[in-house]
């Protein structure tokens, strides 16, 4: 397979990163990284000028690394509904309802391929990152994203499976638990209430009425300093086995791959396996649950790979 030069942005709230990288899927190690760029999203100036970062970002991109860019990945928080073809479910709201692919392609003039960070996550381990290291020969990889929310992506043979509505793979607004109180997608008890870092620290603070962030109170549970902390992240563990184990036996992945600040907490790859096993429809646990290796980097590299999985 000939080497492939391949452009991708990772469209953040606070940044905008992109990169260009070569790219063969035939040599052990398929992927050099030619140029990275990051600048402000600045979203609080509205709709039109995140298109404009992005027009700029991408002049950047050419001039840093010499190619001439003819389509772009872009990973996005939110998803292009299939049917209307409208921004849906960002936490940038200002993208919401509008057809953001659309105009991109007007003014950059150049085939854009979108999919939700998640699933650009998923897809990066998957063919760049600890899924190729460990498990090269694995079929179905569910990418998992736990941090301020709690998303996720499905690769299966190598491709992001979107779904009919755009939403493959978004386990965080499944039904949990009612004390997670109400979500910002207007139901109760979402996984995201609960789980994600945003939840486990508003657990805290119900409890206990003093605001902490999530390694503060991770520290306190380390050190059995606090019972309140030692209640949360046990809570967090027993949560993640009931609500992963609904992902595990409807996909029955081989890997599963844990992304984001909470992903980090390292009694989720030993508790937290035992509290999945607990919940599986299985009498053990075979499922690879894994460690990303690309950190902050899996995002834009999984968006340059969609110019190669559209």
């Amino acid at each position: 397979m000939a080497t492939e030069i391949l452009f991708g942005i990772d469209l953040g709230g606070t940044k905008i990163e992109g990169t260009v990288i070569s790219y063969n899927a035939d040599l052990p190690n398929p992927m050099e990284t030619i140029s990275r760029i990051r600048i402000p999203t600045e979203k609080e100036k509205g709709y039109e000028h995140i298109t404009n970062q992005i027009r700029i970002l991408i002049e950047k991109l050419e001039a840093d690394s010499g190619y001439k860019v003819d389509k772009i990945g872009i990973g996005t928080p939110g998803t292009i509904d299939p049917t209307s073809q409208l921004m849906k479910n960002s936490n940038t709201t200002c993208l919401n309802g509008m057809p953001f692919g659309n105009d991109l392609r007007e003014i950059l003039g150049i085939e854009v391929i979108m999919a939700n960070d998640a699933n650009c996550f998923a897809l990066a381990e998957s063919k760049l990152g600890v899924v190729k290291e460990k498990l090269p020969d694995a079929s179905v990889v569910f990418g998992v994203i736990m941090g301020t929310g709690v998303g996720g992506g499905v690769i299966v043979d190598g491709k992001i499976i979107h779904g009919k509505h755009g939403i493959g793979g978004e386990w965080g607004h499944n039904f949990l638990d009612e004390t997670g109180g109400e979500c910002y997608c207007g139901k109760i008890g979402c996984v995201e209430t609960v789980i994600s870092g945003t939840g486990l620290q508003k657990f805290y603070f119900e409890q206990t009425g003093t605001k902490k962030p999530l390694k503060e109170i991770y520290q306190l549970y380390l050190d059995n300093a606090d019972p309140v902390a030692v209640q949360t992240i046990e809570r967090l563990i027993h949560f993640f086995g009931k609500g992963l184990a609904s992902i595990i036996n409807v996909l029955d992945p081989d890997a599963i791959v844990l992304g984001g600040g909470v992903g980090n907490i390292p009694e989720l790859y030993t508790k937290g396996k035992e509290a999945l096993k607990a919940n599986i429809f299985n009498p053990d646990l075979q499922t690879a649950i894994l460690k990303p290796s690309l950190g902050d980097s899996a995002g834009v590299f999984g968006a340059a790979l969609l110019t190669r999985n559209n």
